[in-house]
């Protein structure tokens, strides 16, 4: 029977992600907008979204915090273009994203002592096999595969190269050993449900020397230029934005992190996450139709939770049908006003993908989980012959 009982917030977007809860338009109101960021208002707002980020993450004072253009593709792009080059890489990719970045380093910057250390989706490459005299460069978790990595005590203490961390479906939500990542990336509206198109680079001591000792083989953009006679560009750490921002973006980010210093800071966004994903973990320990697409449990995403659907029915079908019966799935959901955007990733395998992170509520995942049966169920029993 059909459940009787909705999400009150029906969105679980992996991207952008929903507002926390409570949020309304009303939080944006003391933006500085008509102003000139550089006025003093405005580099006050971007400062204090520096401080309020290294203060929610715990980054240590030694690292640097910029506020950047383009998202997280912006800042990792950044970082590939100012750092690599001065030593042999090594790129994980177990996703579409992490593919990403191993094509642009490969084709778009032409590097050509780089190791592609591959898995396919639901697994992660082999750990053991990174060469940390090489740039190492990964994500946190793989949006969109469900995959993450369980910590940080693969990565060498005495590595020579730089790790390179794109964390942005993983910063706020999994904790981050700052001493072994020399950079890390992500965006606002990702775990704290912020706006698009402002991005966050973090850098270690050891990025910082290599960008004041190190001179790139290939034109710059201005828009990636982080030093200026040798030496590190210190605005873009102060607020001194590369280009303009939108403060009414700044100012949400704002409401966001104080939000998140109400619900206990990173900790409490944490608990907020993998007790998110522990209620979808029960449903599936308890649902015979579907599973994980990250195979070991220590490797599973509490934020991007990736699902396939194992049913003998639907393994049975076409490819073609199997892609078509997941989008009809999607699409009832949405029709009843149940859950948006929960398909998974354009490149991903067929399936399902469900946002967990911190913004999400309890209740709603609760509300959405019975719904997912019905709608399988009716796509099933429309598929049987009639008697």
């Amino acid at each position: 029977m059909k459940p009787n009982r909705k999400p009150r917030v029906p969105n679980f977007s992996s991207g952008p992600c929903t507002k926390r809860p409570g949020w309304s338009p009303e939080v944006l109101r003391h933006a500085t907008v008509g102003r000139s960021h550089r006025a003093a208002e405005g580099k006050a707002k971007l400062q204090a979204a520096i401080d309020g980020t290294r203060e929610i993450l715990g980054v240590p004072e030694g690292h640097r915090i910029a506020i950047v253009p383009a998202s997280d593709t912006g800042a990792v792009e950044m970082a590939l273009w100012t750092l690599l080059g001065a030593r042999g890489v090594d790129v994980l990719a177990w996703e579409s994203f992490g593919a990403g970045w191993a094509t642009d380093i490969v084709k778009q910057l032409a590097i050509e002592d780089c190791r592609l250390l591959e898995a396919p989706y639901g697994e992660l490459p082999d750990l053991a096999a990174v060469d940390f005299d090489h740039d190492v460069v990964f994500c946190w978790n793989g949006t969109t595969s469900g995959v993450r990595v369980a910590d940080g005590e693969w990565i060498a203490d005495d590595r020579q190269g730089l790790t390179v961390c794109d964390a942005t479906s993983a910063a706020f939500a999994m904790a981050l050993p700052w001493r072994k990542l020399d950079v890390v990336t992500f965006s606002w509206q990702k775990v704290l449900g912020g706006e698009a198109q402002h991005g966050m680079l973090i850098l270690g001591p050891r990025a910082v020397a290599r960008l004041e000792s190190h001179t790139p083989p290939w034109p710059l953009p201005k828009i990636f230029r982080l030093t200026k006679g040798g030496k590190l560009s210190e605005g873009p750490f102060r607020g001194e934005t590369i280009n303009t921002p939108s403060m009414l973006c700044v100012e949400d980010y704002l409401d966001a992190l104080e939000w998140a210093k109400g619900v206990g800071g990173l900790d409490g966004l944490i608990a907020r996450s993998e007790g998110n994903a522990r209620l979808v973990a029960d449903w599936v320990a308890a649902t015979p139709w579907v599973d994980y697409l990250a195979r070991l449990p220590a490797t599973r995403s509490c934020t991007s939770v990736c699902l396939t659907i194992v049913d003998d029915w639907f393994a049975g079908l076409s490819a073609d049908d199997r892609a078509a019966t997941a989008k009809r799935l999607v699409a009832m959901l949405a029709d009843e006003g149940v859950a948006y955007d929960i398909g998974a990733y354009r490149d991903a395998p067929t399936g399902l993908r469900i946002w967990c992170g911190a913004t999400v509520e309890g209740a709603d995942i609760e509300a959405l989980l019975p719904w997912l049966d019905w709608a399988y169920g009716e796509l099933k029993a429309s598929a049987r012959p009639a008697a």
